[in-house]
């Protein structure tokens, strides 16, 4: 929030964060401002500043260590090369607010527009695919480019396939409510990809990236725009395959290779298998990779394991640790028996036994109080209702959309299960509604809650994003989940039947909450006795 009253013009003035010289409001700069957001304030390890820290340097360290790699590379530097530059950071040359972010030479200042006087820039002409011409075909087909090394302020901007591409970002802007800037960088985005493009190339992942990010220049949005265009390749590497690769190591080659193809059947699915779920995999190979490593220091193979190497291994281990991980190792060997990896399968006729739960325990006030303290955003005090009265869980929250909220028969939909909206849920519900409202007002985005990151797309909020109010409090979303059905479960009756109805649940996790129940019930009379 600004300083200065309504209707003062603040002069030109210096940054308190970088020491940019610009015309912004407040005592920030745009860029210190949302650095600030996101980053946690102490002593920078250059300038001995208390500012917000990346890596333990602030902005304007950050700024120098880039100013000295781009002057030494000749192009825009990537994070790594900045970062390795920060600690030969030895004095700090003032600069303009964003001349880091420009391809001139002469500094530019920025300057505030958008009042009531301001001329708005028409919209861009329209304009369509450009009708295939003839052309010499490439000799060694498309050579990778550089897109580091241009620069689009010195190529025409008159191609008709830029015309194409910016008409169709306006239409997106329009559609899905992009802001001034996001535009601005959407519209240079584009002209830097598309400086020199003919008809039938591929604009990839692998070259695009790393450039449009050295200069801010809202990556994700300016892949939408080629992908409406047809003219982009999603070449980068899945994250399954890093983490994967990660998992794996240390192992034996042929075991290695063993659980590799088993963890890209569960993954992928087979000719008698459908995908797990991505969480579902993880838990599978990180389960089985211990027993697998022990293994490895003996054994090439995963036929040369004996039923006695399992019953040895899991002798070692208690609990619920004992149940998931042979669990998974019979997974594992039944893949490979079925697939003749293996002459017999280690793990048949070894009992997993019945996996005893705890008897799950409420919360008491002062848990509960302290959550409902931290939850200080129209968002999070909805996430937290959502969660306490309602038992919806966090990937559930981020799923809901507007049409599932029905205000005037006071309903909500919830995972497809109707249910009725109580006075603080409503309440709560209208006062984020009418701050989405005004934070938001052209978003096109059909998710209750969204955050500034996914008001100018069509996703869903992270799960990350949802619980991250209040993780760290003992009345965790989950936690808070778990109680609400316990609490019914308590003031109810221990009625399976009941909770199944209520919150949609499968038998087995209806029972162990009246299970529960049941036990605390019967340790409350007792205690009365």
């Amino acid at each position: 929030m600004s300083r200065y009253p309504k209707g003062y013009r603040k002069p030109t003035d210096s940054c308190d964060g970088c020491l940019a010289w610009g015309d912004f409001s407040g005592r920030l700069c745009p860029a210190c401002y949302m650095f600030g957001r996101s980053h946690a304030t102490a002593v920078c390890a250059g300038c001995r500043r208390t500012q917000p820290l990346k890596w333990d340097y602030c902005r304007l360290c950050w700024c120098q260590a880039r100013l000295h790699a781009k002057a030494t590379a000749g192009r825009p530097p990537a994070e790594a090369d900045v970062r390795a530059r920060l600690n030969a950071v030895r004095h700090h040359q003032l600069f303009f607010m964003g001349l880091h972010y420009r391809r001139g030479s002469a500094p530019v200042v920025a300057r505030r527009g958008g009042g009531r006087g301001a001329v708005r820039k028409p919209p861009p002409a329209p304009a369509w695919r450009p009708n295939a011409d003839w052309r010499q075909l490439p000799l060694f087909g498309q050579v990778p480019r550089d897109y580091s090394r241009l620069d689009p302020a010195d190529f025409a901007l008159a191609s008709p396939w830029l015309a194409w591409a910016k008409y169709l970002a306006y239409q997106l802007a329009e559609a899905r409510g992009w802001g001034r800037g996001i535009r601005f960088a959407v519209n240079r985005g584009l002209a830097l990809v598309l400086t020199g493009y003919v008809e039938g190339d591929v604009i990839r992942h692998t070259e695009t990236f790393a450039p449009l990010r050295a200069l801010d220049l809202r990556f994700g949005h300016v892949v939408t725009v080629l992908e409406e265009m047809g003219i982009f390749e999603d070449d980068s590497e899945p994250s399954f395959e890093g983490w994967l690769a990660e998992r794996l190591e240390g192992l034996a080659p042929g075991i290695r290779s063993e659980a590799e193809r088993w963890t890209r059947v569960l993954h992928d699915g087979g000719p008698r298998s459908v995908p797990r779920r991505e969480g579902t995999v993880w838990l599978y190979l990180n389960r089985v990779r211990p027993a697998l490593l022990e293994w490895s220091n003996h054994y090439d193979h995963l036929r040369e394991v004996t039923r006695d190497d399992v019953v040895t291994y899991v002798k070692t281990l208690h609990g619920h640790q004992r149940h998931d991980q042979l669990v998974a190792l019979r997974s594992l060997f039944t893949w490979a028996k079925r697939n003749g990896l293996i002459f017999r399968n280690p793990t048949s006729r070894i009992k997993v036994g019945q996996y005893e739960y705890a008897v799950l325990q409420p919360l008491v006030p002062a848990q509960v109080d302290r959550s409902v303290a931290a939850a200080t955003t129209p968002a999070t005090r909805l996430i937290l209702a959502l969660a306490a009265v309602h038992a919806a869980r966090v990937a559930q929250i981020a799923t809901l959309m507007l049409d599932d909220v029905d205000l005037g028969n006071r309903r909500l939909a919830i995972a497809g299960r109707v249910r009725p909206l109580d006075d603080l849920t409503l309440k709560l519900l209208l006062d984020w509604l009418e701050h989405r409202r005004r934070r938001w007002p052209n978003t096109a985005n059909l998710h209750l809650l969204i955050n500034n990151q996914t008001a100018t797309k069509t996703n869903r909020a992270s799960n990350h994003w949802i619980s991250a109010p209040l993780r760290g409090q003992d009345a965790t979303l989950e936690r808070l989940r778990v109680d609400r059905q316990l609490e019914e479960a308590l003031t109810h009756g221990p009625d399976p039947l009941h909770l199944a109805e209520v919150f949609g649940l499968d038998e087995k996790t209806a029972m162990r909450y009246a299970d529960s129940a049941r036990a605390l019930l019967e340790q409350s009379a007792e205690q009365q006795l």
